[in-house]
């Protein structure tokens, strides 16, 4: 019996699917940078330095949605979307991992950092945006600007997430932050992006 080896449709049509995704070019790219300061108990990026990173339009928002923007991330390998889903609208952060949102739907206020922080940064998000949250940045929903906002929630491969809210008893995991890795690659372009260059 001999076996011949194909690929099936559906994969074809998944790696033309990816091939085709078509990024702002680096050059072209729009790209943010916010250090924020601590508030009480919330880090942000005090303890290791990165900044909150937004790279506007990195997908062309009348090409975007969820399943390109999964795809794109999977096929990067930087990250594993996770899930799609609006922005919580109480402040929180995570102390276990770094979080890459890609914009799917919608346009939003959000902010990063703490709103009680007066260095707080609040940024209106759009379709086919990407932000870059650093572990510890503290982020939450301020305003659904059009409804049916959403975002593709994805983490560096082997990380779990969890949630903080700046409050006691999370000082052990606040301090675990300090020996997070930072990426090798750019969750978004690969072997060259602003991920890199902080």
């Amino acid at each position: 019996m001999t076996l011949s080896i194909h690929p099936s449709k559906n994969e074809e049509r998944q790696k033309q699917k990816i091939m085709t995704t078509k990024l702002t070019p680096l050059k072209d790219l729009q790209i943010l940078t916010h250090q924020i300061p601590s508030y009480n108990l919330t880090p942000n990026t005090a303890l290791q330095k990165k900044p909150l990173l937004i790279y506007r339009s990195a997908f062309p928002p009348s090409l975007t949605n969820a399943s390109l923007i999964e795809d794109h991330f999977t096929s990067i390998g930087v990250v594993a979307p996770q899930w799609r889903y609006t922005m919580y609208s109480t402040s929180h952060f995570h102390s276990t991992s770094h979080e890459v949102l890609g914009i799917a739907n919608g346009r939003a206020r959000l902010c990063f950092g703490h709103e009680e922080n007066e260095g707080r940064v609040v940024e209106e998000l759009r379709k086919g945006d990407v932000v870059v949250v650093p572990a510890g940045v503290a982020h939450r929903l301020m305003e659904d600007v059009e409804g049916g906002f959403s975002m593709v929630g994805s983490y560096p491969k082997g990380c779990n997430w969890d949630m903080c809210y700046g409050q006691a008893g999370e000082e052990a995991k606040i301090e675990k932050i300090k020996n997070l890795s930072w990426f090798t690659r750019d969750p978004v372009y690969g072997d060259s992006g602003p991920a890199l260059d902080v």
